[in-house]
């Protein structure tokens, strides 16, 4: 099996979670975001199943515990500390497991260690450099679109150090994990005249700095490996401006530009199952790594994917050949729909075929309404400054106009072949940006994105008489080494992503464009390794580099700062094949078109509409944390006793009130701190229940211990 990242998560917070409980029962305490975390990656049975008796949100009411330990699988902001100290204010539980997602704040850290009695209550912390979102197997995220401001808005600058240091810490997290500890590049762009070019270098010191400190304090970090030092490249959405523009017609980018997918804790697409039948029914259909359709043509071009779904219908009728309907149309995509919804036998099978085969037909139908044919032609010219037959293009504004008058084309559509039209060029002059726009009917506002691209490098005004010229592409190619190819002609634009993988796995990336944060010792060890042999060897190993085992693959890791376009993930896996890397991208967020725009254009706002979390007020802990429980009701006494004891002056006195409720530390010297004791036969403990004696335990019903241990998960009442 090859490398994921989604599993190699799963793996460090379930054996951290084994490590602790040892066949001794505790609870497992989270808050809103580590839950996310845990819930990203790991089941809930397999939590469950490894002696946790409730899984509870720190927020939450929760009943005193106080003889059983707990974990505390918590974010390292001050809220969770809040909400964790009032925990040990009520002594809520026996002992805490502290186990934080990242690198907690000294400041915070003190507030813990300065807490009264906090050797007694906190049994051990541990970081695990896990806070980050595993979307696919090779595919990364920071769930964090804030990042693109905060990196890019002239108004932010005060807020990039602290949200370097967190992205860095972040990045570093995922090298952790994966036990790496690589070579770190950065993009350093040429002739750079914006302000945030400066950006990749920055951050690649922060995370070589963090790496570094990691190692010193860790001496068996990196772990033992038979793989080569992976390689890290800290790069930004400036290298590359058309990439999140163009019409890329690959299933999944094709799918997230085209389709209203939701982006949440999971991605999904609203749709119709059993279209047409008694079992009709609305669902939200999950695409992730579990559906093998998804996984297997997300990036085929559209026309294979479409092929390839029929196909796999095809195979599944011939093997079923008692399913089909002899006047059926099976090479119509809305034939085979309407007989998927006659196969109740094969319900899972058919829900996934009915939600691909659904979304390939609606993307064909906006394909073909919005003319996307036509602008993918002009697109796919200017962004590679060739022409289908990879010749110097010509007449290529006046196509552009063209389009710009015809109504079927959306203005979204207008407006990104607008800009792609101007970084094309390098630049128009100012009042050309004016009459594109009012030609192509879009407001005025939207020369805001225009001019807001120069904050990431593009360059698209210039004076009338400034002498200017199209920007050279970072990787060029060679007009005579390529073959055109009708059948993908609007598919030839490929992202800078892909020639700087490539360069990078071939040993021959440009040094002045991408330097070392530490430069090597041997600056041609990168060639050496791609040739997988010496160069003073009688003759390379070009065959034996790609014969490697999986699990020895050379790993090249790349961080995209701002945000990373579906189809630079696409290459990702694409270079990874070809060149038998394993290649993780990494970024705060993912990029859509239409989401690319409204942020570049969010970049002349003012600072104080954008909601930035950073600026946010701290939420505080909820005021029912710090309740104490209500002491035992007095008994009342029997009749014709209830009269008042004499004081010892003589003469009544007021009836005796409650008992006061015992201070904190008073009730802790109450509480009974010894672990529960483990059964003779070396079986698993049941888990303690508050309240309860050993007689009681063993007449336990088993299903509600069942029902106990899914209780609450993540904070969500079953």
């Amino acid at each position: 099996m090859g490398l994921s990242v989604i599993q190699e998560q799963h793996d460090v917070i379930l054996q951290e979670i084994k490590n602790i409980t040892q066949d001794d029962w505790k609870c497992l305490i989270v808050d809103r975001t580590s839950s996310k975390i845990i819930d990203n990656a790991v089941k809930e049975d397999d939590i469950l199943n490894n002696n946790i008796a409730t899984i509870e949100g720190i927020e939450d009411r929760r009943e005193p515990n106080p003889e059983m330990d707990a974990i505390y699988l918590l974010t390292p902001d001050s809220h969770s500390v809040d909400c964790l100290l009032a925990d040990f204010e009520c002594r809520r539980y026996r002992r805490a497991f502290l186990v934080w997602t990242n690198l907690i704040d000294p400041n915070l850290r003190r507030r813990i260690d300065d807490f009264p009695g906090v050797r007694q209550l906190r049994a051990s912390s541990k970081t695990l450099f896990v806070d980050f979102y595993p979307r696919e197997s090779h595919l990364v995220t920071f769930r964090d679109p804030w990042s693109f401001p905060m990196l890019y808005h002239p108004s932010c600058n005060a807020l990039v150090p602290k949200h370097m240091q967190s992205l860095a810490q972040r990045i570093a997290g995922v090298c952790i994990t994966l036990g790496e500890y690589p070579k770190i590049r950065y993009y350093r762009p040429k002739n750079a005249f914006h302000e945030a070019s400066v950006l990749s270098a920055h951050l690649a010191r922060f995370v070589q700095e963090e790496l570094d400190g990691y190692a010193q304090w860790d001496p068996n970090f990196p772990p033992p490996s038979n793989r080569p030092q992976s390689n890290l490249v800290i790069t930004d959405r400036s290298m590359d401006l058309m990439a999140p523009l163009i019409h890329e017609f690959t299933y999944q980018a094709m799918a997230h530009d085209l389709l209203p997918i939701k982006e949440g804790d999971k991605v999904t697409f609203h749709t119709t199952i059993n279209q047409g039948t008694a079992e009709e029914q609305d669902k939200d259909m999950e695409l992730g790594e579990k559906d093998k359709i998804w996984l297997d043509n997300r990036h085929r071009h559209m026309k294979d994917t479409i092929d390839k779904l029929m196909g796999d219908f095809q195979k599944f009728l011939d093997q079923n050949p008692h399913f089909t309907d002899e006047n059926a149309d099976t090479t119509n995509l809305n034939s085979i729909r309407d007989m998927l919804a006659g196969l109740p036998e094969f319900q899972e099978m058919k829900e996934a075929y009915s939600l691909h085969l659904t979304m390939a037909q609606e993307c064909m139908n906006l394909f073909q309404h919005n003319k996307l044919p036509d602008i993918a032609s002009v697109e796919q010219t200017m962004s590679t400054g060739l022409d289908e037959d990879f010749r110097k293009p010509k007449n290529v504004l006046e196509s552009a106009v063209r389009l710009l008058d015809d109504e079927a084309i959306t203005p979204s559509d207008r407006l990104r072949l607008i800009i792609i039209y101007i970084l094309y060029r390098g630049g128009v002059v100012m009042e050309d940006i004016q009459k594109l726009l009012t030609h192509a009917a879009l407001p005025p506002q939207d020369g805001e994105v225009v001019s807001n691209l120069e904050l990431l490098g593009g360059k698209t005004s210039h004076a009338l008489k400034e002498p200017h010229q199209a920007p050279l592409p970072l990787f060029p190619k060679d007009p005579k080494s390529l073959q055109p190819n009708e059948e993908y002609s609007l598919s030839r634009f490929e992202p800078v992503l892909k020639p700087m993988l490539d360069a990078l796995a071939k040993g021959t990336l440009d040094q002045t464009v991408f330097p070392f944060v530490k430069p090597p010792l041997d600056p041609n060890e990168d060639l050496l390794l791609a040739q997988g042999g010496s160069l003073r060897a009688g003759r390379p190993n070009w065959a034996a580099a790609g014969r490697r085992p999986p699990e020895n693959r050379p790993r090249i890791l790349v961080f995209m700062a701002g945000g990373a376009t579906f189809s630079e993930s696409r290459v990702c896996y694409e270079v990874g094949r070809e060149r038998s890397r394993d290649i993780i991208l990494i970024s705060s967020h993912m990029l859509t078109p239409q989401l690319f725009i409204r942020q570049v254009g969010d970049l002349s706002r003012d600072k104080r509409q954008l909601d930035l979390p950073m600026e946010r007020p701290k939420p505080r802990a909820p005021a029912h944390l710090f309740e104490r429980p209500a002491p035992p009701p007095m008994r009342q006494p029997p009749p014709g006793q209830g009269a008042p004891m004499p004081r010892m002056g003589g003469g009544p006195g007021p009836a005796p009130g409650p008992m006061p409720t015992p201070p904190p530390t008073q009730a802790m010297g109450n509480m009974n701190l010894n672990p529960s004791p483990k059964p003779a036969s070396g079986g698993t403990p049941e888990p303690p229940q508050p309240g309860t004696d050993k007689a009681s335990k063993k007449k336990a019903d088993d299903k509600a211990h069942k029902e106990k241990k899914k209780r609450n998960f993540l904070g969500m009442k079953k």
